[in-house]
């Protein structure tokens, strides 16, 4: 059955949420986790919100950036508990239950989707950049509910793999490499840019 032209289901949210995870080989044990969310639409109102954990393991300590950057409490906590929550990389990690929510002032970009991009983060005790390079070609994604990471939406998104990556929060250097993704037999990257996304109640 074709889709309608205007899909009449409920928008749960609208925006950018680039990624990143990084390991300590490309098969081996994750080392950093970033997802990074700039929202136009939701039910909680615009925002922006970066969810970093440069320990996934926790067994780092004080030397560790484990938490949730926002200028939206509301909307990051939403974020967390319906969808970060159920990302493949992020689900059951026991950090999530006691994530700390801290405020940001200024998410700023800069770059392009051929050369490299960069997202700052900054604030009060707080300086984050994280960027991408090396990029591929741009893709579409469009999941079925039965693709989506929630299991509840449809999920569209224009992705930009890239083979490079850097993450540097209030100076603690993310750790590993980004591998190779395969996502339905197109090849992709664990450090991608992803653009026009809108996730759909299904």
């Amino acid at each position: 059955m074709a889709r309608p032209p205007i899909n009449p289901n409920p928008i749960d949210w609208s925006g950018e949420n680039p990624g990143i995870t990084l390991k300590d080989s490309p098969e081996g044990e994750t080392t950093c986790l970033v997802s990074f969310f700039r929202v136009v639409v939701s039910p909680r109102g615009p925002g922006h919100a970066v969810f970093i954990l440069t320990d996934p393991t926790g067994r780092a300590g004080g030397q560790a950036v484990n938490a949730c950057y926002t200028d939206n409490e509301p909307l990051a906590r939403y974020l967390l508990s319906d969808f970060i929550a159920h990302f493949g990389t992020w689900k059951g990690n026991p950090n999530l239950a006691n994530l700390p929510f801290k405020p940001a002032e200024s998410f700023t970009h800069s770059g392009d989707h051929k050369t490299a991009w960069t997202e700052r983060i900054t604030g009060p005790d707080v300086d984050i950049t994280l960027t991408w390079r090396e990029l591929g070609e741009p893709f579409m994604v469009e999941f079925l509910k039965e693709q989506s990471s929630t299991g509840k939406h449809e999920m569209f998104s224009l992705f930009v793999p890239a083979r490079a990556c850097e993450v540097v929060a209030n100076g603690v250097r993310g750790r590993g490499v980004p591998g190779p993704r395969d996502m339905y037999g197109t090849q992709s990257s664990t450090a991608f840019l992803a653009f026009s996304e809108t996730w759909i109640k299904a």
